[in-house]
Protein backbone atom coordinates (compact mmCIF):
# COMPACT_ATOMS: atom_id res chain seq x y z
CA UNK A 1 0.00 0.00 0.00
CA UNK A 2 1.39 3.19 -1.06
CA UNK A 3 2.26 5.61 1.88
CA UNK A 4 -0.15 8.66 2.80
CA UNK A 5 1.92 11.53 2.96
CA UNK A 6 1.02 15.20 5.41
CA UNK A 7 2.83 18.42 4.36
CA UNK A 8 2.32 21.26 6.54
CA UNK A 9 3.24 24.41 6.10
CA UNK A 10 3.67 26.69 8.65
CA UNK A 11 3.59 30.34 7.64
CA UNK A 12 5.22 31.92 11.28
CA UNK A 13 4.37 35.79 11.72
CA UNK A 14 3.54 36.35 7.82
CA UNK A 15 1.04 36.98 6.04
CA UNK A 16 -2.51 39.02 6.70
CA UNK A 17 -5.91 37.36 6.88
CA UNK A 18 -6.60 38.72 2.59
CA UNK A 19 -2.90 37.56 2.02
CA UNK A 20 -3.83 34.33 3.36
CA UNK A 21 -7.33 33.97 0.90
CA UNK A 22 -5.26 34.90 -1.69
CA UNK A 23 -2.46 32.28 -1.35
CA UNK A 24 -5.23 29.47 -0.39
CA UNK A 25 -7.13 30.81 -3.89
CA UNK A 26 -3.53 30.37 -5.85
CA UNK A 27 -2.38 27.11 -4.07
CA UNK A 28 -5.93 25.37 -4.67
CA UNK A 29 -5.63 24.15 -8.66
CA UNK A 30 -1.54 23.71 -8.09
CA UNK A 31 -2.44 20.96 -6.05
CA UNK A 32 -6.16 19.52 -7.30
CA UNK A 33 -6.28 15.67 -7.40
CA UNK A 34 -3.72 15.44 -4.51
CA UNK A 35 -3.64 12.57 -2.11
CA UNK A 36 -1.72 14.36 0.34
CA UNK A 37 -2.50 15.68 3.67
CA UNK A 38 -2.24 19.67 3.21
CA UNK A 39 -2.30 21.71 6.11
CA UNK A 40 -1.42 25.47 6.49
CA UNK A 41 -0.53 26.77 10.22
CA UNK A 42 -1.47 30.44 10.12
CA UNK A 43 -1.68 33.19 12.57
CA UNK A 44 -4.15 33.22 15.00
CA UNK A 45 -6.13 36.63 12.93
CA UNK A 46 -5.74 34.04 9.66
CA UNK A 47 -7.47 30.94 10.84
CA UNK A 48 -11.27 31.87 10.76
CA UNK A 49 -10.82 33.32 7.02
CA UNK A 50 -8.78 30.74 5.58
CA UNK A 51 -11.00 27.98 7.51
CA UNK A 52 -13.83 29.52 5.31
CA UNK A 53 -12.23 29.70 2.45
CA UNK A 54 -10.69 26.44 1.74
CA UNK A 55 -13.79 24.48 3.03
CA UNK A 56 -14.58 21.29 0.94
CA UNK A 57 -10.64 21.55 -0.37
CA UNK A 58 -8.04 19.24 0.71
CA UNK A 59 -6.59 22.12 2.47
CA UNK A 60 -6.75 21.53 6.57
CA UNK A 61 -6.32 25.02 8.73
CA UNK A 62 -4.26 25.53 11.91
CA UNK A 63 -2.47 27.47 14.91
CA UNK A 64 1.05 28.02 15.28
CA UNK A 65 0.47 27.61 19.18
CA UNK A 66 -1.73 28.12 22.08
CA UNK A 67 -1.82 28.27 25.99
CA UNK A 68 -1.97 25.21 28.43
CA UNK A 69 -5.01 26.57 30.32
CA UNK A 70 -9.11 26.23 29.18
CA UNK A 71 -9.18 29.99 30.08
CA UNK A 72 -7.40 32.85 32.54
CA UNK A 73 -5.99 35.93 33.05
CA UNK A 74 -3.45 35.63 30.98
CA UNK A 75 -2.99 38.60 28.64
CA UNK A 76 -1.97 38.18 24.99
CA UNK A 77 -2.23 34.35 25.08
CA UNK A 78 -5.13 32.07 23.01
CA UNK A 79 -7.01 29.41 24.38
CA UNK A 80 -7.43 25.85 22.38
CA UNK A 81 -11.39 26.57 22.74
CA UNK A 82 -10.90 30.09 21.13
CA UNK A 83 -8.97 28.59 18.00
CA UNK A 84 -11.46 25.45 17.59
CA UNK A 85 -14.31 27.98 17.75
CA UNK A 86 -12.14 29.85 14.74
CA UNK A 87 -12.29 26.38 13.07
CA UNK A 88 -8.29 25.14 13.44
CA UNK A 89 -7.91 21.60 13.02
CA UNK A 90 -4.49 21.59 14.18
CA UNK A 91 -2.31 23.28 16.25
CA UNK A 92 1.69 23.03 16.57
CA UNK A 93 3.27 22.54 19.99
CA UNK A 94 6.74 22.71 21.01
CA UNK A 95 8.58 24.46 17.54
CA UNK A 96 12.19 25.08 18.03
CA UNK A 97 11.11 28.91 18.29
CA UNK A 98 8.54 28.51 21.22
CA UNK A 99 11.28 25.95 22.83
CA UNK A 100 14.61 28.66 22.14
CA UNK A 101 13.37 32.02 21.95
CA UNK A 102 10.10 31.41 24.22
CA UNK A 103 11.79 29.65 27.03
CA UNK A 104 9.06 26.94 26.78
CA UNK A 105 10.27 23.51 28.69
CA UNK A 106 8.86 20.01 28.05
CA UNK A 107 6.50 20.34 31.22
CA UNK A 108 4.84 23.36 29.60
CA UNK A 109 4.57 21.51 26.39
CA UNK A 110 3.48 18.57 27.88
CA UNK A 111 0.41 20.67 29.59
CA UNK A 112 -0.41 22.30 26.48
CA UNK A 113 -0.89 18.66 24.47
CA UNK A 114 -2.98 17.48 27.00
CA UNK A 115 -5.31 20.80 26.87
CA UNK A 116 -5.17 19.96 22.77
CA UNK A 117 -6.33 16.89 23.20
CA UNK A 118 -8.84 17.70 25.75
CA UNK A 119 -10.30 20.69 23.42
CA UNK A 120 -10.50 18.30 20.81
CA UNK A 121 -7.52 19.86 18.30
CA UNK A 122 -5.17 17.51 16.67
CA UNK A 123 -1.55 17.96 18.31
CA UNK A 124 1.47 18.38 15.97
CA UNK A 125 4.53 18.29 18.77
CA UNK A 126 7.81 19.82 17.37
CA UNK A 127 11.27 18.22 18.51
CA UNK A 128 14.67 18.49 17.63
CA UNK A 129 18.76 19.03 18.90
CA UNK A 130 20.56 22.34 19.05
CA UNK A 131 23.37 22.65 16.37
CA UNK A 132 25.56 22.31 20.20
CA UNK A 133 23.86 19.13 20.91
CA UNK A 134 24.21 17.76 17.19
CA UNK A 135 28.02 18.13 17.80
CA UNK A 136 28.23 16.14 20.87
CA UNK A 137 26.36 13.42 19.55
CA UNK A 138 23.14 14.17 22.52
CA UNK A 139 20.77 13.68 19.46
CA UNK A 140 19.16 10.54 20.84
CA UNK A 141 19.15 11.83 24.56
CA UNK A 142 17.48 14.93 22.89
CA UNK A 143 14.88 13.64 21.28
CA UNK A 144 13.80 10.76 23.92
CA UNK A 145 13.63 13.68 26.56
CA UNK A 146 11.61 15.67 24.73
CA UNK A 147 9.06 13.02 23.68
CA UNK A 148 8.69 11.28 26.78
CA UNK A 149 8.78 14.75 28.81
CA UNK A 150 5.42 15.80 26.24
CA UNK A 151 3.58 12.41 26.14
CA UNK A 152 4.11 11.08 29.57
CA UNK A 153 0.64 9.75 30.36
CA UNK A 154 -0.97 10.52 27.60
CA UNK A 155 -3.48 7.84 27.20
CA UNK A 156 -3.07 5.53 23.78
CA UNK A 157 -6.58 6.00 22.58
CA UNK A 158 -5.38 9.52 22.43
CA UNK A 159 -2.00 8.96 20.45
CA UNK A 160 -3.41 7.70 17.71
CA UNK A 161 -4.54 11.35 16.91
CA UNK A 162 -1.33 12.50 17.41
CA UNK A 163 2.07 13.52 14.49
CA UNK A 164 5.34 13.95 15.28
CA UNK A 165 7.82 16.77 13.88
CA UNK A 166 11.23 16.11 13.72
CA UNK A 167 13.13 19.50 13.26
CA UNK A 168 17.02 19.44 14.06
CA UNK A 169 17.45 23.37 14.95
CA UNK A 170 20.85 23.59 13.44
CA UNK A 171 18.90 22.94 9.99
CA UNK A 172 16.21 25.21 10.19
CA UNK A 173 16.18 28.15 7.69
CA UNK A 174 19.82 27.19 7.59
CA UNK A 175 20.04 25.70 4.26
CA UNK A 176 21.39 23.22 5.73
CA UNK A 177 19.76 19.45 5.93
CA UNK A 178 20.79 16.40 7.05
CA UNK A 179 21.41 13.20 4.70
CA UNK A 180 18.73 11.26 4.13
CA UNK A 181 20.37 8.63 6.22
CA UNK A 182 20.33 10.94 9.07
CA UNK A 183 16.60 11.70 8.65
CA UNK A 184 15.68 7.98 9.24
CA UNK A 185 18.02 7.56 11.70
CA UNK A 186 16.00 10.00 13.43
CA UNK A 187 13.48 9.02 12.45
CA UNK A 188 13.47 5.57 13.36
CA UNK A 189 14.35 6.05 16.81
CA UNK A 190 11.15 8.49 17.07
CA UNK A 191 9.31 5.22 15.72
CA UNK A 192 10.94 3.01 18.81
CA UNK A 193 10.03 5.29 21.30
CA UNK A 194 6.73 5.77 19.93
CA UNK A 195 6.13 1.99 19.98
CA UNK A 196 7.47 1.66 23.98
CA UNK A 197 5.40 4.31 24.97
CA UNK A 198 2.08 3.20 23.15
CA UNK A 199 2.79 -0.08 21.70
CA UNK A 200 3.24 -1.26 18.08
CA UNK A 201 0.12 -0.87 16.37
CA UNK A 202 -0.52 2.94 17.59
CA UNK A 203 3.44 3.29 17.41
CA UNK A 204 3.53 2.44 13.73
CA UNK A 205 0.86 4.77 13.00
CA UNK A 206 1.87 8.01 14.18
CA UNK A 207 2.82 9.68 11.46
CA UNK A 208 6.76 11.42 11.61
CA UNK A 209 7.20 14.04 9.65
CA UNK A 210 10.77 15.86 8.92
CA UNK A 211 11.46 19.43 9.20
CA UNK A 212 14.27 22.11 8.60
CA UNK A 213 15.21 23.56 5.01
CA UNK A 214 13.25 21.40 3.23
CA UNK A 215 12.70 22.35 -0.53
CA UNK A 216 11.24 20.88 -3.85
CA UNK A 217 14.55 19.62 -4.65
CA UNK A 218 15.24 17.58 -1.39
CA UNK A 219 12.05 16.19 -0.42
CA UNK A 220 10.70 13.08 -2.84
CA UNK A 221 14.71 12.02 -1.40
CA UNK A 222 13.39 12.74 2.09
CA UNK A 223 10.03 11.01 1.64
CA UNK A 224 11.47 8.18 0.43
CA UNK A 225 12.86 6.95 3.81
CA UNK A 226 10.70 4.29 5.43
CA UNK A 227 10.11 6.23 8.84
CA UNK A 228 9.34 9.87 7.09
CA UNK A 229 5.68 10.58 6.52
CA UNK A 230 5.59 13.85 5.26
CA UNK A 231 7.20 17.09 6.02
CA UNK A 232 7.18 20.49 8.04
CA UNK A 233 7.88 23.46 6.02
CA UNK A 234 8.73 26.89 6.86
CA UNK A 235 9.79 29.49 5.13
CA UNK A 236 9.42 27.54 1.61
CA UNK A 237 5.66 27.41 2.41
CA UNK A 238 4.96 31.36 2.12
CA UNK A 239 5.18 31.02 -1.70
CA UNK A 240 2.00 28.81 -2.72
CA UNK A 241 4.27 27.80 -6.06
CA UNK A 242 6.40 26.15 -4.27
CA UNK A 243 4.99 24.90 -1.71
CA UNK A 244 2.80 22.78 -4.21
CA UNK A 245 5.87 22.15 -5.75
CA UNK A 246 6.69 20.28 -2.34
CA UNK A 247 3.65 18.54 -2.51
CA UNK A 248 3.53 17.25 -5.84
CA UNK A 249 6.91 16.16 -5.27
CA UNK A 250 6.88 14.51 -1.96
CA UNK A 251 4.30 11.91 -3.61
CA UNK A 252 6.58 11.84 -6.83
CA UNK A 253 4.21 13.62 -9.71
CA UNK A 254 1.91 16.72 -10.02
CA UNK A 255 -1.50 15.86 -10.01
CA UNK A 256 -3.72 16.90 -12.56
CA UNK A 257 -4.93 20.75 -12.19
CA UNK A 258 -7.88 22.74 -13.29
CA UNK A 259 -9.17 26.20 -13.71
CA UNK A 260 -8.85 28.10 -10.08
CA UNK A 261 -12.26 29.07 -8.42
CA UNK A 262 -12.73 33.18 -7.86
CA UNK A 263 -13.58 34.46 -4.05
CA UNK A 264 -17.39 34.48 -5.71
CA UNK A 265 -17.42 31.05 -6.26
CA UNK A 266 -15.84 30.03 -3.43
CA UNK A 267 -18.49 32.16 -1.67
CA UNK A 268 -21.15 30.71 -3.09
Amino acid sequence: MAKSFTVIGNWKMYKTARQATDYIEALLPLIDGTKVNVYLAVPYTSIHPAVQYAKETPVIIGAQNMNDSREGAFTGEIAGLMLKEAGAAFVLLGHSERRNVFKEDDAFIHKKLIRAFQDDIQPVLCIGETADHHGKGKTQEVLQDQLEGALKGVPKEEASKLIVAYEPVWAIGSGKTPTAAQIQEAHGFIRDLLCELFGKKIGEGIPILYGGSVKPENVFEIGDEKDVDGVLVGGASLDPKTFASIIQNISGGAPKKRAPRTKKEKKE
